[in-house]
């Protein structure tokens, strides 16, 4: 018997999806910061076994949208309800409602099974624990509620076990030799949008998309040339910095985290070009790979 199935991941900004996705695939496929929004797109990872394949969807924090690029982001959440076989709804110690009232309705009102995980338990006490694990049974009565720790493993391997038991019975739907369903250079555009999001504060690192432009892999080396693009002049002298060290930084940093994630030596080129209001703008959104 062969089992596989859709797994959505879903909840606030910053709850910890992206390192449960990660966990779960043993690869890093979701860049993880501390900031709100680090994740824009819906990514696909694929876990397989002999008797089964999970494909894990890691979908951006649910927020209220404030303009065309957040609207955008809210699609790709919307659509991890429609081809769900698995809910994973996730929240924090310390977290009382999701954002949006109509999904948390759909949580509620779920026909699929749903798995509340409560995360970062390592950073609370049993009393709070306990009492979150109650304030929870009553707003979701319909799901399974877990305490995890994501970043620290506890209950992860658990709760994968759990996801299998509840997948329908069916063929895999990608080769049992795919890890994801995004290109290499959407993870070259990710990697570097992380370094971004580490290093500059403020308006900046929502201001900034990337996109690969060449990438070109030999026997022994990958070369790659990527732009970072923002919105005005002034956010490229503060990308590039003094001298261009701030650039160099994004740069050394991505190249040494491309190098583990491709297992080869990486060349990769950077550059800075100014593309107005792309954030609000449909056409470039499209482009961008938002608004499908």
């Amino acid at each position: 018997m062969h089992k596989a199935g859709f797994v959505n991941i879903i909840g606030n900004p910053n709850v910890g999806k992206s390192t449960l996705m990660n966990a779960f695939v043993g690869e890093k496929l979701s860049i993880i910061t501390s900031k709100a929004q680090t994740t824009r797109h819906r990514i696909l990872g694929i876990v397989n076994g002999d008797d089964f394949q999970v494909i894990l969807s890691d979908t951006p924090g649910i927020i209220k949208p404030a303009y065309e690029l957040q609207e955008s982001m809210m699609d790709f959440v919307k659509s991890a309800f429609e081809d769900a076989d698995v809910l994973v709804y996730m929240v924090e110690i310390g977290e009382q409602e999701l954002k949006d009232e109509a999904f948390f309705n759909k949580i509620t009102n779920s026909k699929i099974p749903v798995l509340l995980l409560l995360n970062k338990i390592d950073t609370s006490n049993q009393e709070e624990l306990e009492a979150q694990m109650e304030l929870w049974k009553s707003k979701v009565p319909n799901a399974e509620i877990y305490p995890i720790s994501a970043l620290q493993g506890f209950n992860v391997v658990e709760i994968f076990d759990r996801i299998i038991d509840l997948l329908p019975e069916s063929p895999p739907f990608y080769p049992k030799d795919q890890l994801t369903d995004k290109p290499e250079r959407f993870f070259v555009n990710e990697t570097i949008r992380e370094k971004i999001l580490l290093h500059y504060k403020k308006e900046i690192p929502y201001a900034v998309e990337v996109e690969t432009e060449e990438f070109f892999e030999e026997e022994d080396i990958i070369r790659m040339r990527s732009v970072i693009m923002v919105e005005r002049d002034t956010q490229k002298g503060i990308i590039i910095g003094h001298k261009g060290s701030a650039l160099k930084r994004v740069g050394v940093e991505a190249r040494k985290d491309l190098e583990k994630f491709f297992g080869k030596q990486v060349h990769l080129e950077l550059y800075v070009k100014v593309n107005k209001n792309w954030r609000s703008d449909q056409r470039q959104l499209k482009r961008f790979g938002y608004n499908q």
